[in-house]
C-alpha cells in the first residue's frame, strides 16, 4: 500500500477570545486531493500560557475532534486511523482560549493519504 504523509505543524504566538470562541491561528490548512482519503494518525501540541487552551481540528468548517492543552503544558494524542477523510474535504486547526491570554502554540497534526 502506497501512503504520503503530510503535515500540519508550526509554532505561533496567540491571543485567546475566548473558550467558546475558536478561531483560525494561522497554520495552512489541508485539503485532501481528489481519488485518495486521507487519515489522522497522531496530534502533539504544546502551550506556553498558564492557562488551559484548546486546539480545535475543523472539518469542512465544523469542528471534528478538541485537544486540550493545559497551562505550560503539552499533549500527544495517538489517533491511529480514527476515521477517514474523503477527497474534497478541509482540514484546519483553530484556537480556543480564554480572552485576552496570549503565548505560544507548537503544532504538528500528522496525517495520511491512502
Amino acid at each position: 500500500m502506497n501512503s504520503t504523509p503530510r503535515f500540519l505543524q508550526g509554532v505561533l504566538p496567540f491571543e485567546g477570545k475566548g473558550l467558546d470562541q475558536p478561531a483560525p491561528i494561522g497554520v495552512p490548512g489541508y485539503v485532501v486531493p481528489a481519488g485518495v482519503a486521507a487519515q489522522a494518525v497522531y496530534f502533539r501540541g504544546g502551550n506556553s500560557a498558564d492557562e488551559l487552551i484548546c486546539v480545535v481540528l475543523m472539518r469542512d468548517g465544523r469542528p471534528m475532534r478538541y485537544f486540550p492543552i493545559g497551562a505550560k503544558a503539552d499533549v500527544h494524542v495517538p489517533l491511529r486511523v480514527v476515521e477517514d477523510l474523503d477527497s474534497g474535504t478541509a482540514v484546519e486547526l483553530w484556537l480556543a482560549a480564554p480572552a485576552g491570554v496570549t503565548g505560544t502554540l507548537v503544532l504538528d497534526l500528522g496525517l495520511v493519504e491512502v
